[in-house]
């Protein structure tokens, strides 16, 4: 076999190795078909024990209660930015939304083109160029909003929420760069939604977690049918024909991830990675600069900083790739470095890519 690059991409990101080599080794004979998965029917006994296998172990490994459905759609964190207004913010609801980020903004405003006023900013640090979440006594919580809107994990600043916000209201989060990095209670959330292509598979599949008393308030007759999350329950997420390579791939990872010890392995995992590349950072601040002005609010799925010059940047992202790591550079709003360390980059993977950064110091710095 080729050698595999270390892909350090924000996303499409890269997968574990062992679901890969499972999804070739079936990939023109699947299940005894004669056929691929990605030619069987959605509606074939074949295909729906994946699907099924999919859902049981999304739940398994997230402790998900009975009174929550597993959904599988399409559209990704874009789509469910509209679906959510849509469907909940009936009859006069009310929201507030918490800005952390390029993608927290854009969920509140496209909230903000369905509600209106009704949607509201509990929280901004955007005056700060989102470099640290807000502090608890800066989070504005209406006691009438039917849900506290926030992004786990903003990749693209590189700030994660290690304890959610301070709230008596239910959550909704879009998880797309964090999803199951580590346990969590998910009775908090009315609906937890992300895209797959950070954490769980390739992109094209959406995962849906929501809360049944939240299904109960998506009454709208009046929206196109697949925007009706209703719909997509009522149907096992099998309402029109499904990403099925996508989930079969998500399902194999997800499979994987149990064989390895599930959510705490893989939580011990992400630590090791952070402490390893946050401590290389510190250890040579006078170097690499932090974009996130609070430490405690660093993230342990996207790490930014800074080098100390644009062609010293540019250097380090060319002379990285010849040493077979990918995927450095940084967002184009801001620049510099981003480390993106999903649950698929191994502790090797970090350990190799820190070797770098102290070589990189003593010939630069």
């Amino acid at each position: 076999m080729s050698k595999r690059t270390i892909n350090f991409y924000a996303g499409p990101a890269g997968l574990p190795m062992e679901p890969l080599k499972k999804a070739q080794d079936e990939l023109l004979d699947f299940a005894g078909t004669g056929m691929s998965v990605m030619e069987i029917s959605h509606r074939s006994k074949e295909y729906d024990a994946v699907h099924e296998e999919a859902i049981a172990l999304t739940k398994e490994l997230m402790n998900i209660p009975d009174n929550f459905k597993v959904l599988f759609i399409q559209g990704g964190a874009h789509l469910a930015f509209g679906m959510i207004p849509l469907n909940l913010l009936r009859k006069d609801r009310k929201a507030d939304y918490i800005t952390t980020g390029n993608w927290a903004e854009k969920a509140y405003k496209e909230a903000k083109l369905v509600a209106g006023d009704r949607v509201r900013e509990a929280a901004t640090t955007k005056s700060e160029k989102f470099a640290r979440l807000p502090r608890p006594s800066e989070l504005q919580i209406s006691p009438d909003a039917a849900f506290v809107h926030f992004t786990s994990n903003n990749t693209v600043e590189g700030t994660q929420w290690h304890e959610f916000p301070k709230t008596d209201r239910p959550y909704i989060c879009d998880m797309s760069s964090d999803i199951m990095w580590r346990p969590m209670d998910i009775s908090q959330f009315g609906i937890i939604y992300a895209g797959a292509q950070k954490n769980l598979g390739p992109s094209g599949v959406t995962l849906v977690v929501i809360r049944e008393d939240f299904l109960e308030m998506c009454e709208a007759q009046d929206l196109p049918s697949y925007l009706r999350y209703r719909i997509h329950a009522e149907k096992n997420s099998l309402y029109n024909t499904p990403p099925t390579f996508g989930i079969y791939i998500l399902r194999n990872i997800l499979a994987y991830n149990k064989s390895i010890g599930g959510l705490k392995t893989i939580e011990a995992n992400n630590r090791k990675k952070g402490e390893l590349l946050y401590g290389c950072i510190d250890k040579h601040s006078g170097f690499f600069k932090s974009f996130v002005t609070e430490k405690a609010d660093r993230s342990l799925m996207n790490i930014d900083f800074f080098l100390p010059t644009d062609e010293l940047t540019d250097t380090f992202v060319k002379e990285a790739k010849k040493n077979d790591m990918v995927g450095l550079k940084g967002y184009r709003d801001i620049g510099g470095i981003r480390v993106s360390a999903y649950n698929a980059v191994t502790v090797d993977n970090v350990k190799t890519l820190v070797e770098f950064m102290e070589e990189f110091v003593k010939k630069n710095g």
